[in-house]
C-alpha cells in the first residue's frame, strides 16, 4: 500500500532506539523526509545509518534533548516548519506511590507531557495555516489502566490524550488531525532491566521474566507477549498518512487486546 508519503516531513522525537527508532524508519522507507532528534551524536549517527540501510533515503538528525524547553526551542530553530510531528519521547519507571518525589512528578511531567505541548504549540499553527498536517502522541495502555507501581507514568499518558484531543477539537473543517496511540508492553532499549525490576526472580532468563510479567501484572494482554516496536510504527505510519483523513481526534488501541473497555 502506498501510503503517499512522499514529500511529507515528519519530525519523531526519541528516536534513537525502540519505538521512536522504528516509526521513523517506517515514514522513510515509505519516502518522507524523516528528521531524528537524540541526545547523543552517536546514537544519532547510528539511527541515521540503521535507517538509510533499510531503504530510507532522506533522513538527518539534530542533536537536541526535547524534554528540556531549550531543546525543543534547538528543535524548533533547526526544523521551522514539519508536516508530521510525532511525539514520542517518553520515560517509564515502576516505583511505590509513596516513594514518588515531587521531583519525580515534575521530571515526568516535563519530559512525558511538556516536551509534546512545546513542539505542538511550536508546528500545530503552521499545519493549520497550510491546512494540512499530522500531529501523533505516542501514549500507552497505562493512561487508561493506570499501573498501581507507575501512577506518576499512568498520569503522563492520561494528560498525553486529552492534549490530543483538545488539539483535535481546534481542526474542525480542515485537513490537520491529532490522533493518540497506546501501546501496550513494547519489546524496547531497556525493557529487560524494567522487567527485572519487578520480577520474582531477578535473575531469571528473560524468557521466564517476560513470562511472569504477563502473568502476573498484564493478565489481560490477549497477545501475551511483547509487542514489536514496528507493529506500533506501522499504525503510526498510516495514522501520518493522508490515507487516514478521517481519523481525527481519537485514542487508537495498539496494546494487544489488554485494555477491555467493557467490563
Amino acid at each position: 500500500m502506498d501510503l503517499q508519503l512522499n514529500g511529507k516531513t515528519a519530525l519523531v522525537t526519541g528516536s534513537t532506539a525502540g519505538i521512536g527508532l522504528e516509526i521513523a524508519r517506517t515514514l522513510a522507507v515509505e519516502g518522507a523526509q524523516v528528521i531524528v532528534s537524540g541526545r547523543s551524536q552517536a546514537k544519532l549517527d547510528q539511527a541515521i545509518a540503521s535507517i538509510r540501510a533499510s531503504g530510507g533515503k532522506d533522513v538527518r538528525g539534530v542533536l537536541a534533548d526535547a524534554a528540556t524547553a531549550a531543546g525543543a526551542q534547538a528543535l524548533v530553530d533547526a526544523v521551522p516548519a514539519v508536516d508530521i510531528l510525532v511525539n514520542n519521547l517518553g520515560i517509564y519507571e515502576s516505583k511505590p506511590f509513596a516513594e514518588i518525589s515531587d521531583a519525580d512528578w515534575l521530571h515526568f511531567y516535563e519530559v512525558n507531557v511538556m516536551s509534546g505541548v512545546r513542539l505542538s504549540r511550536a508546528y500545530f499553527p503552521g499545519m493549520l495555516q497550510r491546512d494540512w498536517g499530522r500531529i501523533i502522541f505516542v501514549a500507552s495502555e497505562s493512561a487508561l489502566v493506570i499501573p498501581p507501581d507507575m501512577i506518576h507514568y499512568g498520569m503522563t499518558k492520561t494528560a498525553q490524550l486529552s492534549i490530543a484531543r483538545g488539539l483535535a477539537n481546534l481542526t474542525k473543517g480542515t485537513r490537520v488531525t491529532v490522533n493518540s496511540v497506546l501501546p501496550g508492553p513494547t519489546r524496547s532499549e531497556g525493557i529487560v532491566d524494567f522487567l527485572r525490576s519487578v520480577a520474582s526472580d531477578p535473575n531469571g532468563t528473560p524468557e521466564q521474566i517476560e513470562a511472569e510479567f504477563f502473568t502476573q501484572h498484564r493478565s489481560s494482554s490477549l497477545l501475551q507477549r511483547m509487542i514489536e516496536p514496528q507493529e506500533i510504527a506501522s499504525l503510526v505510519a498510516y495514522v501520518a498518512s493522508p490515507l487516514s483523513a478521517a481519523t481525527n481526534g481519537a485514542a487508537l488501541n495498539v496494546e494487544g487486546g489488554l485494555y477491555n473497555a467493557i467490563k
